[in-house]
């Protein structure tokens, strides 16, 4: 192994033994090196191995700590990377599709106390929410209730809504999104879900409620998406 990933190993052992407890802060860079005799390169290869991984955060002016578990009901199903990462648009237009979206709400609003805690915010700090629904040729595939945190992304506006928000944090804030954790499930559609994906009062959807990292460890997104079963196939790849 290289002396980073030695290093890395270490810590996440660290963390999965208990040793090193959620909100915890590690060492510095500085002590690091010294613990372990290497470079500042090395230790920093390994944090970022670890932000990437999940496991650490880094809160800029503070330091880096060890993340609190993100426990999302009912058995989440973690993944390695899938399509859905990429977003809607960017799935779709990669088939040639149109993409268009139904703006249902768009408010600033405080989120309720799971999802603030999800998403690593106080109780009383404000979130942009935005409920949509996701053609693709004119045909409704998804509904999404997604929350964003007001703090971290200046300047979402409702526009951004009809074309694809991940690339306005990509492109436009210069935000670098890094992971998802997710979790599926079968849900039956609402009456008001049915009618917006004109489909069945009941009808099987395929519910995606994740929470979206940042490069940093930070989250940016809770959200959850619900696609109509006979027109979403999920096209996934887990990394050994």
């Amino acid at each position: 192994m290289l002396k980073y990933e030695v290093i890395a190993a270490d810590i996440q052992k660290s963390i999965e033994d208990g040793a090193l407890k959620p909100n915890e802060k590690l060492p510095t860079v500085v002590e690091l090196c010294e613990l372990y005799g290497v470079s500042k390169i090395t230790v920093r290869r390994a944090m970022e191995w670890l932000v990437e991984n999940g496991l650490v955060a880094s809160r800029r002016g503070s330091g880096t700590f060890v993340k609190k578990p993100i426990t999302l009901p009912e058995n989440p199903l973690v993944t390695g990377s899938n399509e859905r990462a990429e977003g809607f648009s960017a799935q779709h237009y990669k088939h040639s599709e149109r993409v268009t979206s139904k703006v249902y709400d768009f408010s600033v609003v405080t989120p309720p106390a799971h999802i603030a805690e999800l998403l690593n915010i106080e109780p009383d700090d404000f979130a942009y929410y935005h409920c949509r629904v996701r053609l693709s040729d004119d045909v409704p595939i998804a509904i999404e209730y997604t929350y964003m945190p007001l703090d971290l992304i200046p300047g979402l506006k409702r526009q951004h809504l009809y074309g694809s928000v991940y690339r306005y944090l990509r492109d436009e804030i210069g935000l670098t999104l890094s992971s998802f954790h997710r979790a599926i499930r079968a849900v039956p559609a609402t009456e008001s879900e049915a009618e917006r994906l004109d489909t069945e009062v009941g009808a099987p959807l395929l519910e995606l409620e994740q929470v979206g990292y940042l490069d940093s460890g930070i989250p940016f997104e809770y959200s959850r998406s619900r696609n109509v079963g006979e027109r979403y196939v999920l096209n996934n790849i887990t990394l050994a």
